[in-house]
């Protein structure tokens, strides 16, 4: 018989950082190695946020997780797929047809990323007793971060040498996602030996969820969720333009409005101080809200999302490559990102909250992702039309619907303070 909370020490950190893993390979390296490999802007911006779609959807699929073997099989499955499909990343990208053939690769990775989510998310939640549920939630957000930064950071930054010491950028990509495939796989084996067997414990009573129908139409007729879910879907509309378009502004060359920098100096730049700085932005912010409640910093944090985009339009317009300028631009977009995101995630949790919650927050979190996929679409088609200086502007202005749906949502205005509860 396996007890509740065993081996945790062990398991959390592998789990949470194969979560994250996958997910920046396929929403953010993608877009560098697209960019690398002479993609259009408009491709990467609509192809690329497609990409998002599995993350949209996942909670039509997720009581099939529920109802279906146990998570523990779901998660192991999944993270095997999801290392094949980056192989088959590497292995296609010197073909002919590379751009249809990966992106048919990262969208099985993505599926399966979305599905292990769910399975990864409520094993925690069925592994750990409350009181170490939220104990470790630091955690898991930090191996979660972390994932981050070997994603933007060290893959890229391996890329970037590769690039340099071949000279071919084909080359180079296919040898780094083949890389990352085998990371992949090393850490489904991890989770193989060390995520013990707790749903088939006698120990341990496992709850199915309600009917389908049931789920969803309590979700929707929550009180105000028509202002809660605009309010979701345009939380970052501006953010969710600026992170398709801001590595190539940074890798395009001077004479199509971008910098010039290259893909190691990138992964650098984004991988090292951006993700350290995003991490500290939202451990300050949970911070903050479980000391004084969500009310009196949701609009500080909402200003702190949308600010600091002004000095990416400083930038484009003053065609400015200092390296200190540019590294100051990212770390103050990453900390406010991170700050803004810490309101965002509470208040998802405060959507979620009743019966069927788990399945609820799912939903929330499935619009949350539709409103970075459906304005990410437009965004390379935007930077076109409108050049970097003009598409930074925008991203700016892009900030005023959620701004102004502000005053129309509902929330304790306690709610979240000294609470136990947190998300990545």
């Amino acid at each position: 018989m396996v007890q509740k909370d065993k081996w945790a020490w062990a398991w959390v950190p592998v789990l949470y950082f194969t979560q994250g893993l996958p997910y920046v390979l396929v929403v953010t390296v993608s877009v560098i190695m697209y960019k690398k490999l002479g993609v259009s802007n408009e491709d990467i911006g609509l192809y690329t946020s497609l990409l998002y779609l599995p993350w949209v959807l996942k909670p039509l699929w997720s009581p099939f997780v529920d109802l279906k073997s146990t998570k523990r099989k779901w998660f192991l499955s999944m993270q095997l797929l999801i290392a094949i499909a980056l192989l088959g990343v590497g292995l296609t990208l010197p073909t002919d047809m590379f751009f249809t053939t990966t992106l048919a690769c990262f969208w099985m990775a993505a599926f399966a990323s979305a599905t292990n989510d769910i399975a990864s998310d409520g094993y925690y939640m069925l592994g750990l007793t409350e009181k170490k549920q939220s104990f470790f939630v630091g955690m898991r957000s930090t191996f979660y971060r972390l994932a981050m930064v070997t994603g933007e950071g060290l893959i890229v930054v391996l890329a970037g040498f590769l690039e340099n010491r071949y000279g071919d950028n084909t080359k180079a990509w296919s040898m780094t996602m083949t890389a990352a495939a085998f990371l992949m796989l090393i850490l489904t084996v991890s989770n193989f030996f060390v995520t013990p067997k707790y749903e088939t414990s006698s120990d341990i009573v496992t709850q199915k969820p309600k009917g389908f129908l049931e789920v969803f139409s309590s979700f929707f007729t929550k009180p105000n969720i028509g202002i809660a879910l605009a309010f979701i879907l345009t939380y970052r509309l501006g953010e969710s333009q600026l992170v398709k378009m801001a590595a190539p502004f940074l890798l395009d060359t001077p004479d199509k409005g971008g910098l010039g920098y290259s893909t190691e100096q990138l992964g650098t730049i984004f991988g090292t101080a951006g993700v350290i700085m995003l991490s500290l932005g939202g451990i300050l912010g949970g911070i903050l809200i479980s000391r004084d409640g969500l009310k009196k910093w949701m609009l500080p944090m909402v200003l702190s999302l949308n600010i600091p985009n002004v000095l990416y339009a400083v930038l484009a317009m003053t065609k400015t490559t200092n390296i200190f300028a540019v590294t100051a631009t990212v770390v103050f977009e990453k900390f406010g990102y991170g700050f803004g995101f810490a309101a965002f995630l509470m208040y998802l949790i405060y959507i979620a909250e009743g019966p069927s919650k788990t399945s609820h927050y799912a939903i929330a979190t499935g619009f949350m992702a539709l409103g970075m996929m459906l304005p990410g679409m437009i965004s390379g088609y935007m930077q076109q039309w409108l050049g970097y200086g003009g598409f930074f502007v925008w991203v700016v202005i892009a900030a005023l619907p959620a701004l102004l749906l502000l005053k129309f949502i509902k929330y304790p205005a306690d709610f979240g303070k000294k609470t136990a509860e947190s998300n990545e």
